[in-house]
């Protein structure tokens, strides 16, 4: 599989996240998606897998307004309608972009 660290992580402008993969593979993330993809129990029901938010429900201005590194194997992002409890896996990340 192809290398799941990246080298950078940054916000570009207001409106997507871009990884700097460590093999050079560059992926770009729309605000929008990312967000709606968070997989935290308050996003998605941790029994059933069904989501609990809907695209309708996230503002298409939202944006990160901080990343942190946890541990080796992931990025937390917190959002600018106040979201910050889901944690993006690296290898999570890699498959969507």
């Amino acid at each position: 599989m192809a290398s799941s660290v990246p080298v950078e992580i940054e916000k570009v402008g207001d409106r997507e996240v871009r990884i700097l993969w460590e093999d050079g593979h560059v992926s770009r993330y729309a605000n929008v998606d990312l967000r709606l993809a968070c997989a935290c129990a308050g996003c998605v029901e941790e029994f059933t897998g069904e989501r609990r938010i809907t695209p309708d429900q996230i503002a298409s201005d939202v944006r990160p307004t901080a990343m942190e590194l946890v541990g080796n194997y992931a990025v937390q992002i917190t959002w600018s309608d106040g979201h910050a409890t889901g944690i993006y896996t690296f290898e999570r990340l890699r498959s969507m972009g």
